[in-house]
């Protein structure tokens, strides 16, 4: 556990000292919304063990994938030269047309492990509307639609996206159009669906991108109207970072028979992420230990989370005020305000972006130095969802979580 060295004064950089101390003085389990939290603050300190990049060889590298040439020169463009492990054990199974359910850590490449051999697939039957794609978030569908867009350039393929914070309009005059992936998020679908402009039984696939998020979120009747809409389903697809076995039942209903391909065991923290607590002790402020921490040059490139909108927003004010670069991203924005603020951040002409769990899930934002948990999050899935915006694609990073 760290903690503050008192003498230091917080608008020094060079000059703050976090120290290690190996016993709690006081109760630190920490309170969310004015409860106790029920996690025992110590799981959220573990030293990171091994790079992900390291831990896992390939047998094949990317010019040897059994897909098309076309995505193997995009791929290779972007710089891949192999598979990762959920990409690897997962494409046959997926160019079979099978049933699956996919199991692999934050920044693993889940998004890729199905848009790869689904947009093969494709190739040998362009008829519009094949492959639905279901994601918990608007971020996460606009970063899978600009994945498909690279996988598939030059391939005469098509996607739309449809989300929240849009113009509905505009969504009714993408639907005009033939396309062959739509990626949305499952208000927006149902939207469409009840509208008349998203016709379900066109589809013969569907992506639960992050489904146990979406379940968490209470969408399983969204997804139930969607997947019974389907009558012409014959492959569905599931990818988690976590999985909950009280949301069994529900997945058996969705998949008769599957084939489970896990690239992690259980649900393990990151190994490439080093994750330590702060004590904030009594008659300390909080918001003076993490602007100490943000002037210390390390800290290049913060995620910071809290639970609720209003905090967010109160400490992305505090941070601003105290002449830290920072932006927030939470429900109340509008999509381009998320939008604006995610590219600064990505882009780094900010230092700190605040946000509820609406950025814990699949965002893949490079070169995160830090994230820290400002407030406890509600549970383990959470907090494994949280701290995977650091340390990804075999990257070193670094998790804090404040306790009270």
């Amino acid at each position: 556990m760290y903690y503050m060295n008192r003498t230091v004064s917080p608008g020094k950089r060079s000059q703050t000292d976090f120290r290690k101390k190996r016993t709690l003085n006081r109760n630190t389990s920490g309170k969310i919304n004015g409860k106790m939290s029920t996690i025992n603050p110590m799981a959220f300190v573990r030293k990171a063990t091994a790079n992900i990049e390291n831990s896992y060889t390939a047998s094949r590298n990317i010019k040897n994938l059994p897909v098309h040439k076309s995505i193997i020169a995009n791929l290779l463009n972007k710089g891949y030269q192999s598979p990762t492990e959920i990409q690897d054990k997962t494409l046959e199974a997926i160019l079979d047309g099978k049933n699956l359910i996919g199991l692999a850590q934050t920044g693993s490449g889940k998004t890729g492990a199905f848009l790869i051999p689904l947009i093969n697939n494709l190739l040998n039957n362009k008829a519009a509307f094949q492959v639905l794609v279901v994601a918990p978030t608007r971020e996460l569908a606009m970063q899978t639609d600009k994945e498909f867009q690279m996988i598939a350039r030059g391939l005469n393929l098509f996607s739309i996206s449809l989300i929240g914070g849009t113009s509905v309009n505009m969504d009714l005059r993408k639907l005009r159009r033939p396309c062959h992936f739509v990626i949305g998020t499952p208000g927006r679908l149902i939207d469409m669906v009840r509208q008349g402009a998203l016709k379900l039984d066109n589809f013969t696939t569907i992506v639960l991108d992050e489904f146990d998020r979406l379940l968490d979120m209470g969408f399983s009747h969204d997804i139930n109207q969607l997947v019974d809409g389907m009558s012409n389903r014959q492959q569905t697809i599931l990818f988690s970072a976590t999985e909950d076995k009280s949301q069994k039942q529900l997945l058996n209903k969705l998949l008769d028979s599957h084939v489970e391909i896990r690239a992690l065991n259980g649900n393990t923290n990151p190994d490439t992420i080093d994750q330590d607590i702060v004590s904030v002790k009594n008659g300390e402020n909080k918001m003076d230990v993490l602007l100490s921490m943000l002037r210390d040059n390390t800290f290049e490139k913060v995620l910071v989370f809290a639970d609720t909108k209003r905090w967010v927003s109160r400490i992305c004010r505090d941070l601003r005020r105290a002449g830290i670069m920072a932006d927030e991203i939470h429900g109340n924005k509008s999509q381009n305000y998320r939008i604006n603020a995610l590219n600064s951040f990505k882009n780094t002409r900010i230092q700190v972006l605040v946000a509820t769990d609406v950025a814990a899930r699949g965002l893949d934002i490079s070169q995160v130095s830090h994230v820290i948990n400002y407030q406890q999050p509600k549970n383990m899935d959470s907090y494994i969802h949280r701290i995977g915006r650091t340390g990804r694609a075999g990257r070193s990073g670094k998790a804090i979580t404040f306790i009270n």
